[in-house]
């Protein structure tokens, strides 16, 4: 099926400003058709798609430009692209765990205060596995 730009800016839930920025970058190539307008496919959607999950794990618009150059020059730079991934979801993980640290430490402050509330007094302990300095 082909889209125009409205149309696959809503397929993918984004501006078609944020689509020609991505065509502007080299991220996208939509074909264009007789009045030169931009036309998009369903295949064009898995790769936009695709792209926008690495952006959103934090993959920057150098490291996006480098991953879409290697994918257009084929299988010989899979291992490049591996790579890059690889690094990505590390630094993912990391993050992943800073935030479950930070929930963590939410959920307990949330179960003080309630227990505050019940009439339970105790002092709060921001880490209370750690050992106390001597």
């Amino acid at each position: 099926m082909i889209y125009s730009i409205g149309e696959f800016a809503e397929i993918l839930g984004v501006t078609p400003s944020t689509l020609r920025y991505y065509e502007q970058e080299g991220l996208l190539t939509p074909r264009r058709n007789k009045n030169n307008l931009r036309e998009f496919t369903d295949y064009d959607i898995g790769w936009a798609q695709f792209l926008l999950h690495l952006k959103g794990s934090g993959m920057s618009v150098t490291e996006l430009k480098k991953y879409t150059k290697w994918r257009s020059m084929g299988v010989e730079t899979i291992p490049d692209r591996l790579d890059l991934l690889k690094k990505r979801k590390h630094l993912v993980e990391l993050e992943m765990q800073a935030l479950q640290q930070n929930l963590d430490i939410l959920n307990r402050k949330i179960e003080f205060y309630n227990d505050q509330l019940e009439g339970k007094k105790y002092e709060f302990v921001l880490y209370p596995n750690e050992e106390a300095d001597s």
